[in-house]
């Protein structure tokens, strides 16, 4: 099995999350055979998933207008969390019921895929007791949300490679009171990180964890089949 996996995109999050909920649509009716990975840089952008409270975002309008974030109200699982420049996020479309049926399953595989890739780059990931993501000494490094229908996902993970950590500030990352963001340049001292190598890593190692062999797609060969229409199901 396969799982079609996009080269580095810049996106808007708007637009991305159209093409999500279109590649699920088809995942989930068959028009699109594999599992997907799509691998995205987003302009800054805060995502309020279906638990966020108000309080956690805790800048004004007029400051994140300022500083040039968006702001989306989406039906993934979480809180409220941080997208932007610097960071790599992946949006796994899987059909689970090729896999295991099995929503938990799934978090602490997309987990243990983001640990293997922190340890490319000499960093050790860890997980947090309670809490969905991935930590590097109590600081935390990578967010993931989710949502699925008819066992297929979307929405995904973000991981800080390069992000400037000062927008998590305008929020309480994840809901979580207290808690310290990093990302890998800053664990390493290494502020020239190439995030498409980081997505290429991602895409080999998240082929290995779910046991699929990456093929290479663009954003717009999935537009061109998420598009056509969906087979007529008889009665």
């Amino acid at each position: 099995m396969k799982i079609l996996a996009t080269a580095l995109s810049h996106v808007s999050y708007a637009e991305c999350l159209d093409l999500q909920r279109a590649v699920a649509r088809a995942r989930i009716d068959g028009r699109i055979a594999e599992d997907v990975l799509l691998l995205v840089e987003h302009p800054p952008v805060v995502t309020l998933g279906r638990t966020a409270k108000a309080a956690h975002l805790t800048a004004p309008a007029e400051l994140l207008a300022a500083r040039g974030v968006e702001r989306f109200e989406v039906e993934r699982g979480g809180d409220i969390t941080f997208h932007g420049p610097g960071q790599l996020v992946g949006y796994p479309i899987i059909d689970l019921k090729r896999h295991k049926r099995d929503l938990h399953w799934y978090l602490r595989t997309v987990e243990a895929a983001l640990i293997r890739i922190l340890a490319e780059y000499g960093v050790l990931g860890e997980r947090s007791a309670g809490y969905t993501g991935v930590w590097t000494g109590g600081r935390k490094i990578a967010s993931i949300g989710v949502h699925a229908r008819d066992w297929v996902t979307w929405h995904g993970f973000a991981l800080n490679v390069t992000t400037d950590l000062s927008y998590f500030d305008l929020i309480v990352p994840c809901g979580i009171p207290d808690v310290v963001m990093t990302s890998i340049a800053r664990e390493t001292g290494n502020p020239d990180l190439a995030l498409g190598d980081v997505a290429a890593t991602a895409e080999r190692i998240f082929g290995e964890v779910f046991g699929l062999t990456p093929e290479r797609t663009t954003l717009s060969a999935l537009v061109d089949v998420a598009s056509t229409e969906a087979p007529v199901t008889q009665p």
